[in-house]
């Protein structure tokens, strides 16, 4: 008789072993590589900028071509509350947390 729950376990602990180990190559690679990377040099500058950009994307899909439940509000929704959250967070001198907390206010009161 074949022990398939035995076999069964041994192929998850390998998956698990050959995942850590992947993961954790990388992270100590990253880690030697560090010491020798100047976070203020034009790579970090680059890769922000890049970052940046996919963030901008991102939001501007999000209240251009909405998907879930976002899908069912109106647009004027979507920019009114984009522009509420931008001009709070500007005039609490860049506190991300009010311009977050202004817009996502002003979307629920502009849907209710």
């Amino acid at each position: 008789m074949v022990d398939w729950a035995g076999e069964w376990e041994t192929g998850l602990w390998l998956a698990a072993v050959a995942g850590a180990g992947a993961t954790y190559f990388w992270r100590g690679l990253g880690v030697a590589i560090s010491r020798h990377l100047r976070p203020s040099g034009p790579l970090f500058e680059w890769v922000a900028c890049i970052a940046y950009g996919l963030l901008a994307g991102l939001v501007g899909r999000m209240i251009v071509l909405p998907l879930g439940a976002l899908q069912h509000t109106a647009m004027e929704a979507r920019l009114g509350s984009a522009a509420v959250a931008l001009g709070v967070y500007f005039l609490t001198r860049r506190n991300q947390f009010a311009g977050i907390a202004a817009g996502t206010g002003a979307m629920i009161l502009w849907i209710w």
